[in-house]
């Protein structure tokens, strides 16, 4: 009973920030023209923002500090990469059909974390798996010749997919290492 009403609590507590960061593109728009958000982009950032910091909070609870640093990583890692392929684009300039092969790396990362009942080591291989998956999407991207599209150089391509394989694999870096048991400074 005491964790559902924790988890209550947490929601509240994660839709109430939601809301106050929405506040921020929300009063802009009163001052500027080159903030315009219209009701979809509230509601997806608004979605995206609720469920990675509910996704945090259900991680992290009552798990070794070094555990919630890995979650931390992992899930800001996620939000950062959805967020970036949102609003620019990770291949190519703006919307292409070639940043929906992103889906597919969080796909893999939420099913591997899932099926690993979130234990450090199961965590530490759905890192793994999603770095890797990375590094395949990039294999895909060079070979289809989605370099050649405007906007994107394969660079670009190696640069993103490399930067955000990289992160994953300090998030499982840490996983292994909470997952050892291991203490800082008794922490």
């Amino acid at each position: 009973m005491k964790k559902s009403i924790n988890v209550s609590r947490s929601a509240g507590i994660v839709g109430l920030v939601t809301l106050l960061l929405l506040a921020i593109p929300f009063i802009a728009m009163q001052f500027t023209a080159e903030v315009n958000w219209g009701v979809g982009d509230f509601l997806i950032m608004g979605a995206l923002i609720f469920s990675t910091g509910m996704a945090y909070v259900l991680l992290s609870s009552s798990m070794h500090i070094i555990f919630k640093l890995a979650a931390a990583m992992a899930v800001g890692t996620t939000f950062l990469m959805i967020w970036a392929n949102l609003a620019a684009g990770l291949i190519g300039a703006g919307p292409n059909a070639a940043n929906l092969m992103f889906i597919a790396v969080v796909f893999i990362l939420i099913f591997g974390s899932v099926r690993s009942g979130f234990t450090a080591s199961g965590m530490e291989k759905s890192m793994y798996a999603t770095a890797l998956s990375l590094a395949v999407l990039a294999v895909i991207a060079l070979l289809g010749n989605m370099d050649q599209y405007p906007g994107t150089s394969a660079k670009e391509i190696i640069g993103i997919c490399g930067f955000f394989a990289g992160l994953y694999a300090i998030a499982g870096a840490l996983f292994h290492y909470a997952g050892k048991g291991r203490t800082v400074q008794g922490i």
